[in-house]
């Protein structure tokens, strides 16, 4: 067994973490404890599952760690599957669609079903990626497409309204995706509007500062590097706290489809 932190062996003190997990409802899973997993095909990865349908969501989320020399030849993507790739840290080698380019820092890649993503650690340095995959909801006459993009060529919008709170949208606002991504950014002291309720479930990995989640009417302090899963109807809202760094998350959404039955 091996771990995110690589922390191994006997501890100092009690065993104790702040992870919470509550399936089918929320889960805030702190770095500390999270295991490696060995996937097929990712190379020399260092590679973490954080939400998955045994926890009670409809998609799968990752965060991954491509070390130099690290690579995914046979694809990251398939048949029915709609995948994300978005670089935290690092830069690599990518090919989509037939076409090979440079993915840097705040570099993404939206994979339509049955399009698969390759990468290659061509650098010295690690590379930091966060990874989602949920099966596509299709509509008739409507087809996603391979969007490329960096986060840091997006302008950030006011959300709902508040100067302080931003956010930016890594998707075109198409019925043809059935998902989004975004990052929203909280500046000390700021919150959300209102305790959210929605059929929409998020995955959450917290890029900066420190906040209090209310999570199903329970506040949860959540800081950087912490994973947030809120499911469908799970009350949701934040503070962001500390005094100079904001709070700010990257997360998906389901979006643009009618309920099931």
């Amino acid at each position: 067994m091996s771990y995110l932190n690589n922390v191994i062996g006997y501890r100092k003190d009690l065993l104790s973490n702040r992870s919470i997990v509550k399936r089918g409802n929320y889960a805030v899973l702190e770095p500390d404890g999270l295991v490696k997993n060995v996937i097929y095909g990712f190379e020399n990865c260092d590679i973490t599952i954080l939400a998955s349908p045994k926890l009670g969501a409809s998609f799968v989320d990752y965060l991954v760690n491509i070390n130099p020399e690290g690579k995914n030849e046979i694809g990251f993507g398939y048949e029915g599957v709609e995948t994300l790739f978005y670089l935290l840290e690092g830069s690599l080698v990518i090919e989509v669609a037939g076409k090979k380019q440079e993915l840097v820092t705040g570099g993404y890649v939206y994979c339509p079903p049955g399009v698969k993503l390759y990468f290659w650690n061509k650098s010295e340095k690690p590379a930091k990626a966060f990874m989602y995959k949920r099966n596509y909801c299709k509509l008739e006459n409507l087809e996603p497409y391979v969007v490329v993009g960096n986060t840091e060529n997006l302008e950030w919008v006011e959300y709902e309204g508040m100067q302080d709170v931003l956010i930016k949208d890594f998707l075109p606002k198409d019925l043809a995706f059935d998902c989004n991504f975004h990052i929203l950014s909280f500046k000390p002291g700021a919150s959300h509007g209102y305790l959210e309720t929605h059929v929409q479930e998020h995955g959450a990995y917290c890029l900066s500062g420190q906040g209090m989640y209310n999570l199903d009417n329970e506040w949860i302090p959540v800081k950087k590097g912490d994973y947030i899963f809120m499911g469908a109807y799970c009350l949701q809202a934040c503070y962001a706290v500390g005094r100079e760094e904001n709070f700010a998350y990257v997360y998906s959404k389901d979006c643009n489809r009618d309920a099931e039955l």
